[in-house]
């Protein structure tokens, strides 16, 4: 958690990738991890593939099926990222579904995210209050900050419940259509991030969904803290396996 509020406590805007872990090949995950932090990305979320996803788009969906076939596995991304920690100074958040997490004990994976040196984790389908009556206890004995999701649908109200019981970033989703699906933002959505903006939040906002380019990211971080892309870089991926990540990158925020 401590590396999460180190990096948010940074003064220049932020930029993480979201990747599929055991994609393309089954072996990727830590080299893709080291060439992301190589190349001046400030955190990473790691994704979990699972079979049924809600709010991913056909890309990610593809990859995570591609993942699954592949071998992966929850166990196998924890032996993946053992030592991880020797050579990866920058955050670590894996993301995924309360499901896998639920069938492999939320008492073992939190200790297994310790163990291995992950800092967060975004559970999209795991609900506020639902986390706060059972499992607050366990994510806090073992340091993981878990991260929520807000959308341009969700009540102020809310917002700031989600926001009293958040110690990270509050995972801003720019649109209520699944990632992926958007190509630029539009005002209504510029003006939901000034709106979140204005209301002063404890953490900040890191933006996701609908970032692909420089354009996006810029839009994204006008208001907000930093922005997460995930499907352009998995689409990167495919078009050039593991080549060109730096290209990648510069082309989203220039050094």
């Amino acid at each position: 958690m401590n590396r999460i509020k180190n990096t948010l406590a940074q003064n220049t805007k932020l930029l993480s990738i979201y990747f599929t872990a055991g994609y393309p090949e089954p072996e990727d995950t830590v080299s893709i991890i080291k060439d992301l932090e190589k190349n001046g990305i400030d955190f990473i979320e790691i994704g979990l593939p699972f079979s049924d996803p809600l709010a991913d788009g056909p890309t990610i969906q593809e990859s995570s099926g591609v993942a699954l076939k592949n071998g992966m596995t929850t166990k196998k991304l924890f032996q993946q990222l053992e030592g991880i920690r020797e050579e990866v100074e920058i955050p670590l958040i894996i993301m995924g579904y309360f499901n896998p997490i639920l069938q492999f004990g939320v008492e073992a994976f939190c200790q297994s995210c310790a163990a291995v040196g992950i800092d967060g984790l975004i559970i999209p389908d795991l609900p506020v209050e639902e986390y706060n009556e059972k499992y607050r206890e366990i994510f806090e004995k073992y340091g993981l900050s878990n991260i929520f999701l807000i959308t341009p649908q969700t009540s102020e109200e809310r917002i700031r419940f989600i926001d009293s019981v958040s110690e990270g970033f509050i995972y801003m989703v720019s649109t209520a259509s699944v990632t992926g699906s958007t190509k630029g933002f539009t005002k209504e959505t510029r003006d939901y991030f000034r709106r979140i903006s204005e209301m002063k939040l404890r953490n900040p906002q890191i933006v996701g969904f609908g970032i692909s380019d420089k354009e996006t990211y810029g839009q994204a971080t006008e208001f907000a803290k930093g922005a997460i892309i995930g499907s352009a870089f998995i689409k990167h991926l495919n078009s050039s396996r593991k080549q060109d990540i730096a290209d990648f990158v510069k082309s989203i925020r220039p050094v």
